[in-house]
């Protein structure tokens, strides 16, 4: 599991910037941090790909270089992934999308939330290195339903799920019934769940923040 939290960085600022309810007031810099925090995330996950060596040659001699053996399929959880999925294209510029349409049915407590999952359209992920995308990981119910419909397409070669935030009692849940081997890429880890299934302290719905209040 890895955390940009662990290590002093930029993304230090980014996540505080992130929290800060006065700079949330301003939608488009909230979008851009979750962008650029994205696309901090995509870069350490590309670490891990795998990677075919060849040799260019340039107009003054040849050079050794490197390209991904393939490019990842990134998966967006919308509508707060749409920013931060934004970044992870700007590294994988070349990668295939899917997008899935959920959200949440909120109950009085957390154990009576129900998820609903509505517009979908995913590209064949067998064998490929696949990437979720969702910036809150908070009871983990989403990225599991999530999951479930996707392996309707095929079984990646690998699988990833990234967050800005993520809360332990999702990650348990993620670790414990996703059933397939996972590498999980955080920008922070908070401390709990509150009654209402919203990360502690984490930095409010990223849905509301970046588009405005649903009805």
């Amino acid at each position: 599991m890895f955390q940009l939290q662990q290590q002093l960085s930029i993304a230090q600022t980014i996540l505080r910037q992130l929290r800060d309810p006065q700079i949330q007031q301003d939608r488009w810099r909230f979008r851009q941090n979750l962008q650029r925090l994205g696309a901090l995330l995509a870069y350490e996950v590309s670490k891990q790909l795998p990677y075919q060596q060849a040799t260019l040659q340039t107009g003054l001699g040849s050079a050794t270089v490197a390209n991904l053996e393939q490019q990842p399929v990134l998966i967006c959880v919308m509508r707060a992934g749409l920013p931060f999925y934004e970044g992870f294209l700007q590294m994988f510029d070349q990668a295939d999308s899917g997008f899935v349409g959920a959200y949440r049915q909120e109950g009085a407590n957390a154990s009576e939330l129900d998820i609903f999952l509505g517009y979908s359209a995913a590209p064949e992920i067998a064998g490929r290195d696949l990437i979720l995308i969702d910036p809150m990981l908070a009871t983990g119910s989403s990225l599991l339903k999530v999951w479930e419909l996707l392996k309707r397409h095929g079984e990646p070669r690998s699988l990833h799920i990234a967050a800005a935030i993520a809360a332990p009692e999702g990650l348990a849940l993620l670790q414990q019934q996703l059933g397939f081997p996972t590498s999980f890429w955080l920008g922070a880890v908070d401390q709990c769940l509150n009654e209402q299934a919203y990360i502690v302290p984490g930095l409010g719905d990223a849905g509301d923040l970046c588009y405005g209040r649903k009805e």
